[in-house]
């Protein structure tokens, strides 16, 4: 295991998993990696912690 893949989170890795299941491209992955990440920055919380009701905040916006 390198450095990166050790410092990925439980949730990230579980994210990762069912993407490569579901026969995602990498770019795919890297593109909905990167959302997640932003959503959850925008918010300031992990995104263990977010739910439907943040999800509906940014869809009002």
């Amino acid at each position: 295991m390198t450095d990166a893949t050790a410092a990925v989170s439980p949730l990230r890795r579980h994210m990762i998993d069912d993407m490569s299941l579901r026969n995602l491209s990498p770019p795919t992955q890297r593109s909905y990696i990167h959302a997640d990440n932003r959503f959850s920055r925008h918010f300031s919380r992990s995104p263990e912690l977010l739910g439907l009701e943040d999800v509906r905040a940014v869809r009002s916006i």
